[in-house]
C-alpha cells in the first residue's frame, strides 16, 4: 500500500511580543479563521489521517486541533513531537522514517523553512515559500516510510487557503 504525508505549515500567528517566548505564540483571528477551512477542506474531500503530528509550539498545535475537529479526529490522539520544532530536513526526514508503517496517512503540522524544504526535498518540485497554513500532499509508492528520502515522493498537490472556494 502507499504511504501519503501532508506537510502542513501551522497557519498565521501573532507577532512575537518582547517578552514572550516563540513557542508560546498564538494564532491570529485569520490563522483561526484558515486553519478551521483548510480542515474543512479535508472533510469535504474525505481526507483522513491515521495520525496527525505536530511541533509543541502552541500555534501548530492550535493548528493542527482546528482541523482535527473539522475531520471529527479525536485531539486528544495528536502526538506532540519537540523534533519538529526547529527542525533541520535531517532530522524531518528522521522524523518520516521513523513512523509507524501500520500508518498510511499522516499529517505533520510544522514550521518553516523546514516543511518547505522537506516537500521540495522528498519531491523535487519547487514549492517555493509555502504560505501559513498550505499544504503538500505528498504520495509515496512503498509500504515502509524507512524507504522515504531524496526525490521519492510526487507532489500530489499544494493547497492553502486562498486557492479554497469557499
Amino acid at each position: 500500500m502507499a504511504k501519503t504525508l501532508f506537510l502542513l505549515r501551522h497557519a498565521r500567528s501573532m507577532d512575537k511580543q518582547s517578552d514572550e517566548q516563540d513557542t508560546d505564540r498564538e494564532l491570529n483571528p485569520i490563522g483561526l479563521q484558515n486553519s478551521t477551512r483548510m480542515g474543512i477542506n479535508f472533510s469535504r474531500n474525505n481526507v483522513h489521517f491515521d495520525i496527525i503530528i505536530t511541533s509543541p509550539a502552541l500555534r501548530a498545535r492550535t493548528t493542527a486541533s482546528l482541523i482535527a475537529e473539522q475531520i471529527r479526529y479525536d485531539t486528544g490522539r495528536i502526538h506532540e513531537n519537540a523534533e519538529i520544532y526547529e527542525a533541520s530536513i535531517r532530522t524531518l526526514l528522521k522524523v518520516v522514517n521513523q513512523l509507524k508503517n501500520e500508518w498510511d496517512s499522516v499529517l505533520i503540522v510544522g514550521h518553516n523553512p523546514s516543511v518547505t524544504y522537506l516537500a521540495e526535498y522528498l519531491t523535487k518540485a519547487e514549492i517555493g515559500n509555502m504560505t501559513t497554513c498550505g499544504v503538500a500532499r505528498i504520495e509515496f509508492t512503498t509500504d515502509s516510510w524507512a524507504e522515504v528520502s531524496e526525490g521519492t515522493g510526487n507532489l500530489v498537490s499544494y493547497e492553502y487557503p486562498d486557492l479554497l472556494n469557499f
